[in-house]
């Protein structure tokens, strides 16, 4: 009996993979279909009409396999050595296919070597380097690690993500890992999808009016039986222990013998009804009133992983079915989480249907506020953020675009989502997403980005957007460097700062490359450290990943753009923008008109900024006595504003903080 077993390796990064088989192994390959980085399968050898005794494979990329064929004694593939193979064909992005006759065939990926012995042997592990990966790895981890341990995290577990239970296996297994991190957890799953096929298992339709649904007995019913089994379900898998003769390697230790995490849930929502709204009666239709911060906050603070259901509970004693959303919202702003994390069953994708890995407060706001006229959640947030008298201004007082869909919201539901002066919630209110919008995704992840957007401005620094159905995706967007999801940041100019001493290694790195190719004029050691009071540094993590230097001319109130890099790993991503425009807004705080650079390769990317090509007189006297003539250098001013969406620039300073 030969077995294949693909094991998993939680770095991967692919949602998807590509599966490579040796030319004459159809049978094979068919078999092996199904191999993913997330399962295990096992194939019988009468099904892939191997030769001799043939090991076949279908491998998923930056994966490792173990390969067990039939009786005990075993060789080893080494990632150290290459002996025993007669071909090795490169493919697929580092994929190599090996082929030795008709003994074996083994897949490895990336950059790993293997070797194998002459004997025929009957077990065969690649390894792909897997020991250097896992290393490098915890060193990539460590940061985060030491980071998040404390922080407190609120995760949105939807009823798309809940529904298949391999999906939801697989994250409440990662949800135990963070939890042993010493991360704070809060959960909050969704149930609509639930809750929807039992009402049409006994003959009703669900019945929603804008982001509500319409809660009547039967409704209500149904929400409890969803929420309970969900709740009982996913508690379960939380009591979970370890796997016992695993650890048993390493000693024995009674705390390996206990139970999985601790798990608390109870009465923390308080709710009201949402009553009859424009004439619609919302039945047990709930909105969140109050969130028991200070019960939450003990149960986390006593190694307890916290479920709060969508049920909530009035002051009369009633159950009522409240907003998945508003209530994970509220929960986050009211504990002022250090994340909101949402799991979607798909990723968030830009114009060219590419990743969307990040996006500011102001941009994903002026994103929503494009679509106010189209959708009731954007008009939604609309009103609760900038008042009745701006959403009238745009037209969607009554209606959304004209599209038939009847008032999104009464006008109390604006009061009950303002925003005090120091940007929180005043009332401790969530907000809202569903109904057919959601459901029907008209608008793609509008809704989640909408939500996302609310708990920022609500206080919540970070809000995570993430397609669940990629295996391990809590782990690779929480301790990889650039994630695998969306992230919105309240905080535009995270890691930027004037540059000290101890910077100088870190930013001769960025300079070194561009110098010795001549993009770049070179700058030794002692020039960087005379002019390093002029320098702007974007550290992440440690590491220096953007800088810029801005000398000032004040005598013709102009300033000089400089030495402006950004690390070739983080290009493309917004961060280059980011730094210019916190340079410009230091020059207009130091009294300076202008902005002047010279370049020689780069004058595309400037131009596109709002840099024009002048000539050299322009330039301050004093700087072009010194300019190179030689290099044959472009020149680019740009005219700054003193005033950013018609708020002063001292006050949009002031907002972002001091430089």
């Amino acid at each position: 009996m030969l077995y294949a077993l693909a094991v998993r390796k939680v770095e991967s990064r692919m949602a998807s993979s590509s599966h490579i088989f040796p030319p004459t192994t159809h049978a094979a390959a068919a078999a092996a279909s199904s191999f993913s980085c997330s399962d295990i399968n096992m194939i019988k050898q009468q099904d892939m009409n191997c030769k001799d005794s043939a090991a076949c494979l279908a491998l998923c990329s930056s994966s490792a396999i173990l390969i067990k064929a039939r009786r005990h004694s075993s060789c080893r593939l080494h990632s150290s050595t290459r002996v025993g193979f007669n071909a090795w064909l490169t493919q697929n992005k580092g994929t190599a296919y090996l082929h030795n006759g008709s003994k074996y065939w083994c897949c490895v990926s990336g950059t790993g070597e293997a070797s194998m012995s002459e004997d025929g042997g009957q077990e065969a592990v690649v390894e792909d380097g897997r020991q250097t990966q896992f290393v490098n790895w915890f060193r990539e981890a460590w940061p985060y690690i030491q980071g998040y341990r404390g922080s407190t995290f609120v995760l949105v577990i939807p009823g798309e993500m809940i529904a298949p239970r391999h999906i939801l296996d697989s994250i409440i297994q990662d949800v135990s890992l963070l939890h042993g991190l010493g991360i704070k957890i809060v959960i909050v799953p969704g149930s609509h999808i639930q809750i929807d096929e039992l009402l049409k298992e006994r003959g009703k339709m669900p019945n929603y009016a804008g982001a509500y649904r319409i809660t009547d007995k039967q409704a209500l019913e149904a929400s409890m039986e969803a929420a309970g089994r969900i709740r009982v379900d996913i508690e379960a898998k939380l009591s979970r222990g370890p796997c016992i003769p695993i650890l048993r390697r390493h000693g024995e230790n009674g705390r390996w013998h206990e139970a999985g995490g601790s798990v608390a849930s109870g009465n923390f929502l308080a709710a009201k009804r949402r009553g009859v709204v424009d004439g619609i009666d919302f039945g047990a239709t709930g909105e969140v009133k109050k969130i028991d911060v200070a019960r939450i906050k003990e149960r986390l603070d006593h190694n307890c992983i916290v479920m709060l259901s969508n049920l909530g509970y009035s002051s009369s004693g009633e159950v009522l079915n409240c907003n998945t959303y508003e209530v994970a919202t509220a929960c986050a702003v009211a504990l002022q989480a250090d994340k909101l994390i949402c799991l979607l069953d798909g990723p968030i994708l830009d114009e060219n249907n590419q990743l969307l890995r990040f996006m500011t407060l102001q941009q994903a706001d002026q994103l929503i506020r494009m679509r106010a006229n189209q959708s009731y959640t954007a008009a939604d947030y609309v009103k609760a953020v900038a008042g009745p008298s701006y959403v009238k201004s745009l037209g969607i007082d009554s209606t959304v675009n004209g599209t038939g869909i009847q008032r999104v919201s009464n006008p109390d539901r604006i009061s009950n989502h303002s925003f005090s002066t120091n940007g929180t919630n005043s009332k401790g209110q969530g907000f809202a997403i569903g109904g057919e919008e959601r459901l029907s995704r008209t608008y793609g992840y509008l809704s989640e980005l909408t939500a996302a957007v609310y708990a920022c401005r609500g206080g919540v620094r970070r809000v995570h957007l993430l397609n669940g159905t990629t295996e391990g995706v809590l782990l690779l967007e929480l301790y990889k460097r650039d994630g695998i999801g969306t992230m919105v940041s309240s905080d535009m100019y995270e890691g930027t700062r004037p540059a000290k001493t101890s910077d100088i290694l870190g930013i001769e790195r960025l300079l070194r490359p561009l110098e010795e190719s001549g993009v770049l004029v070179n700058r030794p050691h002692k020039q960087l450290l005379q002019e390093l009071d002029s320098y702007t540094v974007v550290e992440r993590d440690g590491s220096i990943i953007a800088c810029s230097a801005l000398f000032p001319y004040h005598d013709d109130k102009c300033g000089e753009v400089a030495a402006f890099v950004v690390s070739p790993e983080c290009r493309g991503r917004g961060q280059g923008d980011s730094l210019l425009d916190y340079l410009e807004k230091r020059a207009v705080r130091m009294g300076l008109d202008q902005l002047f650079l010279l370049t020689t390769r780069t004058a595309d990317w400037f131009v596109h900024r709002g840099f024009s090509e002048c000539t050299i007189d322009m330039i301050p006297e004093q700087r072009r006595s010194k300019i190179n003539l030689s290099r044959g250098s472009k020149y680019y001013v740009k005219t700054l504003q003193t005033t950013i969406n018609d708020i002063s620039i001292e006050a949009h300073i002031a907002a972002e903080g001091s430089f």
